[in-house]
């Protein structure tokens, strides 16, 4: 019983991570969009691999919901899913980006992957 929920939940985590509106990688020095993102992100701060996840060995996926106003600032985030030693991290690279400027505020879904 308890195999059939974890595949039910890996299944349905990875059909929400495959339709996500913005992926973003971030694979110690690079950070890689997809293309469908509603707005462009003109500078982007690439996450700090944590030193004890790196000693720990602690890869994942951290996933932040960004809302971002009209200016292109980030107005607020929050961690939907991940790693509670990624998280931070993510949040703070993502909180120094900047998307171009917009009529009104929007939201976005960031995913970065951490692997050590």
């Amino acid at each position: 019983m308890r195999r059939r929920a974890a595949a039910a939940f890996l299944a349905l985590l990875l059909g929400a991570a495959a339709f996500s509106p913005s992926l973003v990688l971030a694979q110690d020095s690079s950070v890689q969009e997809q293309p469908e993102a509603k707005r462009k992100v003109v500078n982007k701060v690439v996450p700090v691999y944590p030193e004890l996840a790196r000693k720990l060995q602690i890869r994942g996926i951290v996933r932040v919901e960004v809302v971002i106003a009209p200016s292109g600032k980030v107005k607020m985030t929050h961690v939907i899913g991940g790693n509670p030693v990624l998280a931070q991290s993510a949040v703070d690279a993502i909180g120094q980006w900047k998307w171009t400027p917009a009529p009104q505020e929007t939201q976005e879904l960031i995913e970065l992957s951490f692997h050590p």
